[in-house]
């Protein structure tokens, strides 16, 4: 099983960047050397995770680390896109915990070392679980709290990291965690999500600020997540519905960081249902990018309901990924080109793209055919949004290795690399062969 990039192919050029991702929570475990973040709450709670564990432990990534960052330069990888735990960095008090700066400044060291540039993001959903008690994203205090972090945190790195983003996919901090409640903390409710994604972006432009005076050298941005909107019939109603969720679910991210305002789906909102916006914020939600992360996994399909709103269409036909998401790499491409055409965008990286997959250790191997092939289609597809004009410069996949996939637990694997979580051994897939393959075939063209 291969992956094969064409000799002309736009991703084959020198300066263009091969990483792999995690996140903190999903990886480290090292429960007892950091503050309880609101995942630990949210695990704590029965029901809440469908197979009832939790990231106490999780990859043991925070003792075995050493040997994880040797895996990663294995790999052949430009870079590595990696989470700093908030609680691990900072006290309540607001001051540093060395011990867990420490670890981060071991990691980059590391990885500098190796050649690997760092992606760091700063926050990937775990907030340290005091500030949740004081109110968490719903006060704006948090957002300021967040600039702190970010300013500490720069500062000690120093010119550590390639790349800064502040927050990964507010969507799901605000949505599935806030109205769906499927996430961390749990709650249901429409208006406090609005206002929690106001909060976040707001976190974003006064953390950018920041880490642009801190770390002028990094290229510094946001990453958001995007799915393409699709109606499920041709009606009028179902194409306005498809229409609303994108303005919800992406527009409503991305515009503000654009063009400075939200869609113009807020102004039909219930004002009980809008969120506070003070005089000033929304020049600072737009504060320059120097680049914009990309997360794609599927695409979404949306029909009309009762209540003037939309409501999804889970797919049924393959072929599907072991998280019952439809496999559609042309939506990866659609979603590329439609931002593209909208605004003057800053250069994009695709900071996640991967699929899980139903995978099991045979004779020490894991043949993931199906994940090879999804890895293929998509980088096809970064490669004709490229042919089409658009400033992509980089690909990262996801995941580095299995890992807590939070409401999920264990029992959904992305990684490249499969992890025995009872030894806590790691052994390459086959995914993991084919992009290692790759990644060295670049070397070669010329």
């Amino acid at each position: 099983m291969k992956i094969s990039l064409a000799a002309t192919s736009p991703l084959r050029q020198p300066d263009f960047v091969f990483g792999v991702a995690t996140a903190a929570f999903q990886i480290e475990g090292g429960a007892d050397s950091r503050l309880p973040c609101i995942w630990d709450t949210f695990c704590a709670e029965p029901g809440r995770i469908k197979d009832g564990s939790d990231g106490l432990t999780a990859c043991d990534h925070i003792h075995r680390w050493h040997d994880d960052i040797e895996l990663i330069a294995a790999l052949g990888v430009d870079a590595y896109r990696f989470s700093i735990a908030w609680g691990r960095v900072i006290n309540v008090d607001g001051s540093i915990n060395q011990a867990g700066l420490d670890f981060y400044l071991q990691l980059l060291d590391a990885l500098q070392a190796r050649g690997i540039k760092a992606f760091v993001t700063l926050y990937h959903w775990d907030l340290p679980q005091y500030l949740q008690d004081l109110g968490g994203w719903l006060k704006r205090d948090t957002a300021y709290k967040f600039a702190d972090y970010a300013d500490k945190v720069s500062r000690a790195f120093g010119d550590r990291v390639y790349s800064y983003a502040t927050l990964n996919e507010p969507f799901c901090s605000a949505y599935l965690s806030y109205e769906a409640g499927i996430h961390a903390p749990g709650v249901q409710n429409r208006q406090q999500g609005r206002q929690v994604a106001h909060h976040l972006l707001l976190a974003h432009g006064l953390a950018l600020k920041v880490l642009q005076h801190n770390a002028p050298q990094a290229k510094n941005g946001i990453v958001l997540n995007f799915s393409p909107c699709h109606p499920a019939s041709k009606s009028e109603a179902d194409v306005r519905a498809a229409d609303m969720a994108d303005q919800y679910h992406n527009q409503w991210y991305l515009k503000p960081l654009m063009q400075g305002c939200y869609p113009k789906l807020l102004e039909q909102l219930p004002l009980a249902e809008q969120p506070d916006i003070a005089a000033g914020d929304m020049a600072i939600i737009a504060q320059p990018l120097d680049f914009l992360g990309v997360n794609y996994y599927t695409r979404t399909v949306y029909r009309a309901n009762n209540k003037g709103w939309f409501s999804d269409v889970p797919p049924t036909s393959p072929p599907l990924t072991d998280m019952g998401w439809e496999i559609y790499p042309q939506g990866l491409t659609e979603v590329l080109l439609d931002m593209n055409t909208r605004y003057s965008l800053p250069p994009v990286y695709i900071t996640e793209n991967g699929a899980a997959m139903p995978d099991a250790l045979q004779q020490g191997k894991i043949e993931d055919s199906e994940r090879v092939a999804y890895f293929q289609q998509h980088l096809q597809a970064v490669e004709q949004a490229i042919d089409a004009g658009m400033r992509i410069d980089g690909y990262f996949a996801w995941s580095l290795m299995d890992n807590f996939e939070w409401a999920e637990g264990y029992a959904k694997r992305f990684g490249i690399v499969y992890v025995d979580y009872t030894t806590q051994q790691r052994t390459l897939k086959a995914s993991a062969i084919a992009l290692r393959d790759c990644f060295a075939g670049r070397t070669h063209v010329g």
